[in-house]
């Protein structure tokens, strides 16, 4: 089975840093047992070789006093059966050994060659003899009063048994480190199945909710980083879901809002057709209601455009400075044939004068077109629709307010959302009030909502007064926002 994905990461990671150290440290720690073992018994070796020089001291001034010293030596050793002693003689030949076999004179001697080198005459050497047994070998070699070579004592210690002990203390080392491998891969393994587990469980879901699926969801296996991501998916999975329903209701809402101005304007054309020219009333209505369909028509296209604009970011103003009264005045005189058709009362209290505003003219005519149509739209006949306006706080506030049937506390939150409509039975796209709330934040402005259902709503449109330094033209950084092609906006 090929390993791959966190669980590859991880061999690499961590579980390949601990084997480095593991293996650095079980090399370190066979350097020092071995350190320790040789030094043991090279100190060992050098306290017995310490001690020629008083053994010595009356028998080295020729060669045969110190051979025959040195046999005795031999004879009288007590460890024996630790080390190997043997006795050169002046000629570099090995004469004795506390073996008691002839001595092998091929055996390789490069301590005693250091020792006849060094000015203390000590050598040492660690190697394998021609047997290929591992042994521990040191030389002293013995001078006379006149500095002449008389000969020496060498001391050879086999290591094997150091090398034993050696082994086992790292195998024990090495074994201790395997098992910590072992537990930290079986602890490690659990771990990482908890968190690949779920990562694919998630993949699998993010999959489904790609496709369409909105209603797919990941049980949530722990409360910690992986829990909260599964969380955020279902959140997302149920964002998603409840923008393609909206999205699903736009776009039928949008299509019965087109249908229903083409079929009037079809049928006006079809019965103007079979009366001819010479029914001068029945034209006149017909061309009456083509022309009113086909404005509705054009607000409708005008406003995707707008909102089209809004969520590529190219809705654009031309700013100027304004008289807000006039564009709030031209968008109630719009509405008041319209309410008075419908038996509702527009009430409009007009100030005298307000302070000018720096803005897009249209796009503000646009916001109080909107707004009043809405305000129209969701007030029964005798209702009222009251359109006010006041300076407060470095702020013109326009409060648009009816007492129709209100918006339900749940719908408050997302009333300003694409798409959202609160009441499907109405005509609308569902984003109207999301263009006027973006064009008030382009603004600098704010369009605030308050409701309750079956009493009224009131909508504050504010926008900042036009401060002196603000003026158009009053610096070289004020510059009037050039318009899109497409910022005409709709009347």
């Amino acid at each position: 089975m090929v390993v791959k994905g966190i669980t590859k990461r991880w061999l690499l990671n961590s579980l390949g840093l601990i084997l480095v150290i593991l293996v650095v440290l079980v090399i370190s720690f066979a350097f020092a047992v071995r350190g320790y073992f040789y030094n043991s018994i090279q100190s060992t070796i050098n306290g017995y070789e310490g001690s020629l020089t008083g053994s010595f001291a009356a028998s080295k001034e020729n060669a045969v006093t110190f051979l025959r010293a040195a046999r005795a030596y031999v004879e009288d050793f007590q460890d024996k059966e630790l080390m190997e002693l043997s006795v050169i003689d002046a000629t570099g030949e090995t004469v004795i050994t506390s073996t008691g076999f002839p001595p092998d004179r091929n055996q390789p001697k490069p301590d005693y060659e250091s020792a006849l080198k060094d000015p203390e005459g000590y050598g040492s050497w660690i190697g394998k003899l021609s047997s290929g047994e591992q042994v521990m070998a040191v030389t002293r070699a013995m001078y006379n009063s006149q500095g002449e070579y008389v000969g020496a004592l060498r001391y050879m210690v086999s290591l094997e048994a150091a090398d034993r002990k050696i082994f086992l203390s790292v195998a024990m080392v090495l074994l201790v480190g395997l098992l910590v491998i072992f537990f930290v891969v079986m602890s490690s393994s659990y771990f990482i199945k908890s968190i690949v587990t779920p990562v694919r469980e998630i993949g699998a879901t993010a999959k489904r909710i790609a496709q369409g699926d909105f209603n797919a969801r990941i049980d949530k296996p722990y409360d910690d980083e992986i829990g909260e991501l599964c969380d955020t998916i279902n959140y997302m999975a149920g964002e998603l879901g409840t923008a393609e329903k909206m999205k699903n209701d736009f776009i039928s809402s949008v299509s019965h809002e087109l249908r229903t101005p083409l079929t009037a304007i079809k049928g006006w054309a079809e019965t103007m057709q079979m009366g001819g020219a010479s029914d001068t009333r029945t034209m006149e209505k017909g061309m009456g209601v083509i022309i009113h369909e086909t404005e509705r028509l054009s607000g409708i296209v005008e406003e995707l455009l707008d909102f089209s604009r809004m969520q590529n970011g190219r809705m654009v103003l031309m700013m100027d400075r304004i008289d807000l009264l006039a564009e709030l005045d031209e968008a109630v005189y719009m509405y008041r044939e319209r309410a008075i058709s419908e038996h509702k009362h527009l009430v409009y209290e007009e100030p005298e004068t307000v302070s000018p505003v720096l803005g897009d003219r249209n796009r503000l005519r646009q916001v109080f077109v909107n707004i009043i149509d809405n305000a129209l739209k969701y007030t029964p006949a005798e209702g009222m629709v009251s359109i006010s306006i006041r300076e407060e706080n470095d702020y013109l506030k326009v409060i648009i307010a009816d007492n129709g049937c209100g918006i339900p506390a749940e719908h408050m939150s997302h009333i300003k959302d694409k798409f959202y409509k609160a009441n499907q039975t109405q005509r609308g796209s569902g984003i109207g009030l999301a263009v006027a709330d973006e064009i008030m934040k382009l603004h600098n402005g704010r369009l605030d909502i308050q409701s309750e259902e079956n009493v009224g709503t009131a909508v504050t449109i504010s926008i900042p007064v036009l401060k002196q330094q603000e003026e158009p033209g009053a610096g070289p950084e004020e510059e009037p926002v050039s318009p899109s092609p497409e910022g005409t906006p709709r009347a």
